[in-house]
């Protein structure tokens, strides 16, 4: 009887087991987080990434607020409602530094460009906002790939069921913008990157429903050329429709607190990304 007892107890523990190694969450599909969580060990990129010069966003059009996730816990956006009611959304994610007030500024900025619009943006650090490059990289590399999907899917709720979304990030943020626009499934009508990890998943990234409109740079070590065009040529294999340009500029070109900040770029990619959400968040 005791060996009746023992043989299905162990097989009941090789079930489990099997379960576990076969059964996949969206976390374990993703490779685009812990590629930029393993760029953090990297100097050369560290040092990509100078110190933001010190900022206070005045006069802010929106203000922070805080919304229940389904792990129990609650987490923290800054939003910009639209004029009017409305249940479009664009959800922003910061770069590597947190959700300070140039991301703050960035939603204001596409908040007056896109009155009909609700801003969220959105904070994967829980709080915390980094102000040197050590504390970036402590916070990136903390970063739990299942708290921000739950942080992404609060951030749906709520919007609510009716809500449709944009979303857009930069650098750290441009890789959460697309896992972002994978996770939203049809809810998503455009997702944009600026220099963020590319998903080279094939099966994830088949679950993308949005067009993707891509800004990178040509002479960003990481975020490679060549990246970049794999990436595109699975978009293309995959039948997504895609806009990508490469600048002649490194990574980050788009912050205006980067010492290689290159604003002809930056004002050509916030043209495109404006003009991408205008027409497909109709």
């Amino acid at each position: 009887m005791k060996n009746l007892i023992l043989f299905f107890i162990l097989l009941v523990l090789t079930i489990n087991i099997s379960m576990g190694q076969t059964k996949k969450s969206c976390c374990d599909e993703t490779t685009a987080p812990n590629t930029m969580a393993a760029f953090g060990n990297d100097p050369i990129f560290v040092a990509q990434h100078p110190a933001p010069v010190p900022f206070t966003l005045a006069d802010a059009m929106g203000k922070m607020i805080t919304f229940n996730t389904s792990d129990g816990k609650t987490a923290n956006a800054y939003e910009v409602k639209s004029d009017n009611p409305s249940d479009k959304w664009i959800l922003v994610f910061h770069e590597w530094y947190g959700l300070n007030d140039y991301i703050k500024k960035e939603s204001d900025e596409l908040s007056a460009n896109l009155p009909d619009v609700n801003i969220l943006a959105l904070d994967l650090y829980d709080g915390k906002v980094a102000t040197n490059n050590d504390e970036a990289v402590k916070y990136v590399q903390s970063v739990d790939n299942t708290r921000a999907f739950n942080i992404i899917h609060g951030a749906s709720d709520y919007a609510g069921s009716k809500a449709i979304f944009g979303t857009v990030g930069w650098c750290f943020g441009g890789g959460w913008s697309l896992q972002a626009a994978i996770e939203l499934g049809a809810q998503c009508k455009a997702c944009v990157m600026y220099y963020g990890v590319p998903e080279d998943n094939m099966d994830r990234l088949a679950k993308l429903k949005a067009p993707v409109l891509g800004n990178f740079g040509l002479q960003d070590t990481h975020i490679t050329p060549d990246m970049v065009s794999k990436f595109e040529q699975n978009l293309k294999t995959l039948g997504i429709p895609s806009d990508i340009k490469e600048y002649d500029a490194v990574h980050g070109f788009a912050n205006p607190s980067n010492p290689k900040h290159d604003p002809d770029a930056t004002k050509d990619a916030k043209e495109r990304t404006l003009n991408f959400f205008k027409d497909k968040l109709k």
